[in-house]
């Protein structure tokens, strides 16, 4: 989060939601990396090629940026934070400069963050193995009702937390 905000000249928001092909940001020499990119046939050399031509056009340190990426490890490192307010109080900010630093650097609201790591959360619990009580663990992620939470989660991993505790746990068959 936020790396990629100095290298568009425009908040991050502005590709949010959207296909932004690679010339759109990079221009000829986008284009140029992609099939590069394409060309090569392990991930790795991929990697490599991507991380030699966006080190050749580095962008100054961004401070904003930074904080940023420090304010999303906090919102991940935090599973009790459910409140942008709690998480902008916590870390020096209104909720309205938080909500712009993300507008900027991150594409996505904090709320959206916050949610986010919640339902990994919630997945990595229902995949344990171990029983859930998904009313207690709806209101440990700041949700009013279980019902919420499903909706939520049901949207966020395409199916339901029971029917994903079923699937993924540890006698499922992938596990």
């Amino acid at each position: 989060p936020g790396g990629f905000r100095p290298f568009t000249g425009a908040p991050v928001a502005t590709l949010t939601g959207r296909f932004a092909a690679v010339e759109e940001v990079f221009g000829a020499e986008g284009a140029a990396l992609s099939a590069d990119v394409f060309a090569c046939a392990r991930a790795e050399d991929a990697v490599a090629r991507l991380e030699r031509f966006l080190a050749a056009r580095g962008p100054e340190p961004d401070p904003s940026a930074e904080r940023a990426a420090e304010v999303v490890d906090r919102i991940a490192s935090q599973p009790g934070l459910v409140r942008v307010d709690d998480l902008a109080a916590g870390i020096g900010l209104s909720p309205r400069s938080l909500q712009r630093l993300f507008h900027e650097y991150v594409g996505i609201g904090p709320k959206w963050v916050i949610r986010r790591f919640r339902m990994q959360e919630a997945a990595e619990r229902a995949a344990s193995g171990t029983a859930v009580d998904w009313a207690e663990l709806a209101a440990e992620l700041g949700y009013a009702d279980q019902a919420h939470f499903t909706r939520d989660f049901t949207a966020a991993v395409g199916t339901s937390p029971a029917k994903y505790a079923r699937e993924a746990g540890p006698g499922s068959i992938d596990a």
